[in-house]
């Protein structure tokens, strides 16, 4: 199996902050302060609240029969459903079905022993602590009774439990889950197969790639709770949707109009959604699409998103491009792909005018890829222009010296599951877990003039086999600004390492937060121009099922935002009083806040005619309203028109 990135894409040697970062990593574990079977746990998540669950056990009489633990298989199932009840969050809605347990013998076998209401944890154990294994295995029927017992609407799971194969004849099991999930948007139906091999291991694999899931193997019990709690949290912490729903349009002729907020649409396999978007002559405009398909389902290298800004008339001028692929064919995990316009200086440019502007997002997905549709969140940022008369700060694209990894004990801190709910965080060290193919978001208050460097700290994990499991799998990050703008790294950082379960840590460190920096050509450097919240994105590969002895894997998050925060991104501000002294030290990477405000500006363009250099707007010294007024107007009609994400945290 191919992993993420493809080859020569992680030769590039860690240096400055992720190097420190290696470097405090190790400490730790030599402390014991980081071992991955440490007596902790994060905070538990409240859930996603649109979701429901229904497990379905398989009761049949070859759940009798023992597992090599000196349990019964029923035994082994009845203590993993029980651990998987106490990890949901209080009040997801979660039922059980099961089947074979009726009668010796007879294919209309199935009920439903605790209907999907608000979770009760009693009542699951109480109703699969009653059941009794003798029958056959209607496979087929229990799905199609556990769709129904699910509401109606909402992001649903069928987690079905089997350790054998359907012996009911028609209709086939995997025919029946690809009729139920349909396009998979709204139903998923992830499999385990406990001790399973040959035809029964091929059937549940097939009804979890027909049902748009993951199938999950459990060679003995101890596999069989970590897989099952592993499947119903991801379910219960899918990322959490918001925004007006809209459907975009399927050609440019009937894009539908959207203006600046938050929306949600979905999208299917090689589609292209349009929208229409109002832009004004003065504002720069952030544009963005999230793509959430099922955790962990196919992929491949190349699927993903494509986004394009264009303007509209007899003649079409793009104004904006950029990608977001998994880079990896392990699972689907979520990708965020975002577009700007930036009026130039002198508002000549062929995308500054006020009108009617198309977004188009485009969808790639291979022939052996999973062909459920993904819901989409899009959002609309404007950002007004500086009052008339402003004189912004330079740019600033130089990193400088990367801070001092922060030491100190973690402290627990669950991530959200996206953009909307992502856990807010200061400076300091942290410690999360995540599941294989899941993404935690957290986010971090970044002002004016003020530099954010982080990094994400994977420890020793036990992994199965004794060690010498040939599994591996990856870790990965990405960083947002404000208008969900990924943003460079500019400290010569990692964004994604293999990970076999020895110690790797990936994170990114930004430039000074400035203004003008949407000027510059520095793709680390141009998405960095506006203070306010930037989030970081953590992702664990899929193949951690694979590979992890442990539930979920632990990573201690060091987060460091540094310099002082100024008042405004004018020329000369001074510090931001009732911030500066909570957030940022001085000195460090971000400077002593002067650095940013006391620059002056050149009047130069880069040599090879392609734009402004950022170290150009900061060369000359000069001060007050000169620092603008000496840049040349064709240095700053350059816009930085098309960048291209590999796939997002």
């Amino acid at each position: 199996m191919r992993r993420r990135p493809p080859p020569g894409l992680l030769l590039r040697p860690a240096a400055g902050l992720l190097l420190a970062g290696l470097a405090g990593l190790a400490g730790l574990v030599g402390a014991g302060v980081l071992t991955a079977t440490a007596a902790w746990a994060a905070p538990p998540s409240t859930g996603s609240q649109d979701g429901s669950l229904i497990m379905v056990l398989d009761s049949s009489g070859s759940m009798a029969g023992p597992d090599g633990s000196g349990h019964t298989r029923i035994e082994s199932a009845r203590t993993a459903v029980g651990s998987v009840v106490d990890g949901l969050p209080d009040g997801y809605p979660t039922g059980l079905r099961v089947y074979g347990a009726g009668k010796a013998h007879g294919c209309d076998d199935t009920s439903l022993a605790q209907p999907v209401t608000a979770l009760d944890r009693a009542a699951v154990k109480q109703a699969v602590a009653a059941v009794q294994p003798k029958g056959d295995t209607p496979t087929a029927l229990a799905l199609t009774k556990a769709a129904a017992d699910l509401p109606a609407s909402g992001r649903r799971t069928i987690l079905l439990v089997s350790d054998g194969e359907s012996n009911c004849g028609a209709p086939k099991p995997c025919q029946v889950a690809a009729g139920l999930a349909g396009d998979g948007l709204d139903l998923r139906i992830e499999t385990v197969g406990f001790q399973v091999k040959g035809a029964a291991r091929d059937e549940l694999e097939c009804i979890a790639k027909a049902g748009h899931g993951a199938y999950y193997d459990a060679p003995d019990a101890a596999a069989l709770a970590r897989q099952l709690v592993r499947a119903s949290q991801l379910s219960a912490d899918a990322y959490r949707m918001a925004g007006t729903p809209v459907t975009g349009g399927a050609s440019a002729a009937k894009a539908a109009a959207v203006g600046p907020g938050q929306y949600t649409d979905t999208i299917g396999p090689g589609e292209t959604r349009w929208y229409a978007v109002p832009l004004d002559a003065a504002s720069t405009a952030d544009l963005s699409a999230t793509a959430v398909p099922q955790p962990g389902v196919p992929v491949d290298y190349g699927d993903g998103i494509e986004l394009k800004l264009t303007t509209t008339g007899e003649y079409s001028f793009t104004c904006g491009s950029d990608s977001a692929h998994f880079g990896q064919d392990e699972g689907a995990m979520i990708l965020t792909g975002a577009v700007s316009r930036v009026p130039t200086r002198d508002g000549k440019d062929d995308c500054d005018k006020a009108g009617r502007y198309l977004l188009s997002v485009h969808r790639t997905t291979a022939a052996t890829s999973d062909t459920s549709r993904w819901p989409v969140e899009l959002r609309f940022d404007n950002e007004a222009p500086l009052p008339k008369g402003t004189v912004p700060a330079a740019a600033r694209t130089d990193y400088g010296t990367a801070p001092a990894p922060l030491a100190g004990t973690p402290k627990d801190r669950a991530g959200g599951t996206g953009f909307n709910d992502a856990t807010p965080l200061t400076e300091g060290v942290w410690r999360d877990r995540l599941l294989p193919g899941q993404t935690r978001y957290y986010k971090v208050h970044v002002g004016w003039g003020q530099q954010l460097s982080y990094a994400a700290e994977f420890a020793n994990e036990p992994v199965l086999d004794g060690g010498t499991s040939s599994a591996s799998t990856f870790v990965q990050t990405a960083a947002y600004g404000p208008g969900r703008l990924q943003v460079g790294d500019a400290s010569d950082a990692r964004d994604n390492r293999p990970y076999s379960g020895t110690p790797v840590s990936v994170g990114l460190g930004t430039v000074p937060v400035t203004w003008t920096n949407r000027w510059v050509d520095e793709s680390d450097a141009a998405t960095v121009h506006t203070a306010g919240d930037y989030w970081i994105a953590v992702g664990l590969g899929p193949d951690a099922a694979q590979l992890a002895r442990n539930t979920a894997v632990g990573v201690v998050l060091r987060v460091d935002v540094t310099g002082t925060e100024l008042a405004g991104p004018q020329y000369q501000a001074p510090a931001l009083a009732s911030r500066g002294a909570e957030h940022g030290r001085q000195g460090a990477a971000g400077g002593d806040g002067k650095g940013a405000a006391g620059q002056g500006a050149a009047a130069a363009a880069s040599a090879s005619g392609g734009g402004l250099r950022g170290m150009d707007l900061v060369a000359a010294g000069t001060g007050g309203a000169v620092a603008l007024a000496g840049i040349g107007t064709a240095a700053l009609v350059h816009r930085l028109r098309s960048r291209t994400t590999r796939g997002g945290a």
